[in-house]
């Protein structure tokens, strides 16, 4: 059925590939004679109608916008209670989704926004309204249920595996006479995908990195010293990385701010610096830390064709399933086989996603707790796999796109969360 209107948001934490699902969704579409609007920051967008019109896109900004990093149409933080406790935004996304005739509302987003899909995705039947909604998988943490992978997390990875080897032999070359530990923070509340991606760098025993400090391995300060002081006696130097979601045996975050954001998660960040001290107080060595904050999400320039391609697939897929008159659901990646890697897009339902985490199984990490297995490297490796370079322009700077966007005129009155 052409002629359908479609509502397309972004949410949470961006990636180097979430801007490519958006253009890959908006292009399916557009080939079948539908129409998407795009939210303005996110569900927030959504309940200010603050609508843009992604006709005024050209089709080579739509290639632009595939390659370009952040998100395009802007995210928000933003989660909805639950309808007995904040009945008003839902009667307002009704509103909003019956002003515009929108058929269908995808939701590009984690695990809190599987959770807001999912809660969308019912209201046609409460609110009296016919609306479908589709979530889109998008995280770097790579920790939702279902799905093998999750876009994004593949080229944050790889820029965490190049980060780690590359700062790793500045660090060799000088370890005679200078630093001799690294410490590299990476992203993971709760789960060690990201850290674990950093092994990747690792070939040959006593290749960086030498340590991987995981959130699903309680921090043992005794053992952690012992293995640096062991990789500086026999390598010369250490490597570390360290997941900004690492916990002592308490169970408490090593380094958590007292704030919380939107979603009610502790505001995490300085990990590296407070185990470099330990490194200091305890080993005396010379160190340096690092923190790849929001340097590895940002990365498009070294993005994985693989997660490229995936990113796109799920765009393109969620269209398929609005069209199919599919509601509560959400595209994922199932793997076929590791070698050769095959991969292929499959169906899962909302509920059996939405506030479920998947964290790193233990199979996938060293006894010794600080490192990554032989299946967990099988894992990883192809979801790192490939280029997808931007475009240079002669003064040698990536091609990056903010294009114009043309918000559409309200039709209902002024509405504040």
């Amino acid at each position: 059925m052409a002629g359908r209107t479609y509502l397309y948001a972004q949410s949470g934490g961006v990636t180097p590939v979430i801007n490519a699902t958006a253009a890959a969704l908006i292009r399916a579409a557009r080939a079948s004679g539908d129409r998407v609007l795009a939210a303005r920051d996110g569900i927030l967008g959504v309940l200010e109608e603050r609508l843009i019109d992604t006709d005024r896109l050209s089709d080579r900004d739509l290639v632009a916008i595939g390659h370009t990093p952040g998100g395009v149409f802007g995210s928000c933080r933003y989660k909805l209670k639950g309808m007995e406790d904040n009945r008003r935004e839902y009667e307002r996304l009704i509103d909003v989704f019956r002003a515009h005739q929108v058929d269908c509302f995808f939701y590009n987003g984690g695990n809190d926004s599987a959770d807001t899909a999912l809660k969308v995705s019912r209201l046609g039947e409460s609110m009296d309204y016919p609306i479908q909604c589709i979530g889109v998988p998008k995280t770097i943490d790579n920790d939702l249920a279902v799905t093998d992978n999750c876009p994004g997390f593949g080229s944050v990875a790889k820029y965490v595996a190049v980060s780690i080897l590359e700062a790793s032999l500045d660090v060799m070359s000088m370890a005679s006479t200078s630093t001799k530990v690294f410490i590299l923070e990476v992203m993971g509340r709760h789960a060690g995908w990201i850290a674990a991606a950093g092994g990747l760098a690792a070939r040959a025993p006593g290749d960086p990195p030498q340590i991987i400090l995981f959130p699903e391995i309680p921090f043992d300060q005794q053992r952690f010293c012992a293995a640096v002081r062991q990789s500086v006696e026999q390598n010369g130097y250490c490597s570390v990385v360290v997941s900004e979601g690492l916990r002592n045996p308490e169970g408490e975050f090593v380094a958590a701010a007292a704030s919380r954001d939107a979603f009610g998660h502790h505001q995490l960040g300085g990990v590296a610096p407070a185990v470099a001290d330990i490194v200091k107080r305890e080993l005396g060595y010379k160190y340096h830390w690092a923190v790849s904050d929001y340097l590895q999400r940002s990365a498009r320039h070294i993005a994985s064709a693989t997660d490229v391609e995936q990113a796109e697939a799920v765009g393109e897929a969620a269209v398929a399933m609005a069209q199919a008159g599919q509601s509560g659901v959400m595209p994922v990646i199932r793997r076929i086989s590791d070698q050769p890697y095959q991969w292929e897009i499959a169906t899962a339902e909302l509920d059996q996603i939405a506030n479920h985490e998947k964290k790193m199984p233990r199979e996938y990490i060293t006894e010794d707790g600080f490192g990554i297995t032989e299946p967990a490297r099988r894992y990883l490796a192809p979801l790192i796999r490939g280029e997808n370079f931007p475009p240079f322009d002669e003064d040698g700077l990536p091609q990056y796109l903010r294009p114009e966007l043309v918000e559409i005129e309200t039709r209902l009155p002024a509405f504040r969360v």
